[in-house]
């Protein structure tokens, strides 16, 4: 059960934007994936959460882009559960570049927790939480 997770990606072509360097966009779809990814390894894949009837919408991103990616490269977006509310989680992200340690974003987003059905928020199952481990300070990279 890992309280860091870490989830890699080689940049693509189409990932690149008019100034020859990663979309903007793209760390956001990336911390996304993490989030999933991370998600499935404690076991909760897309398929528990449809059998729950439940899953995560974006309440909030934040990010601050601090360097450029670029064709090629391997990228490592690290992330963690900062924490657990009623209904909404915050999770952390760093993306770095592996090769020279750069940090190239820092991230997160608060999500909130709802029941599919009626797309209402829902409170957080213990089952679930019991599933993270919280990470309060900022884990070295």
């Amino acid at each position: 059960m890992p309280a860091i997770f870490r989830w890699t990606h080689l940049v693509t072509p189409d990932e690149i934007d008019e100034q020859n360097h990663v979309n903007n966009l793209e760390y956001l779809r990336w911390t996304q994936t993490a989030a999933v990814a991370h998600s499935a390894a404690q076991g909760w894949t897309a398929d528990r959460y449809r059998e729950e009837g439940s899953g995560w919408v974006v309440r909030n991103h934040f990010i601050e882009y601090l360097a450029p990616a670029f064709d090629g490269e391997t990228i490592e977006v690290v992330t963690w559960v900062a924490g657990f509310r009623k209904v909404t989680s915050l999770r952390k992200f760093r993306v770095i570049r592996p090769v020279d340690g750069t940090l190239l974003a820092k991230a997160q987003t608060d999500w909130a927790y709802i029941g599919t059905e009626h797309s209402v928020p829902r409170r957080i199952p213990a089952s679930l939480v019991e599933s993270f481990e919280i990470v309060e300070d900022e884990p070295p990279l």
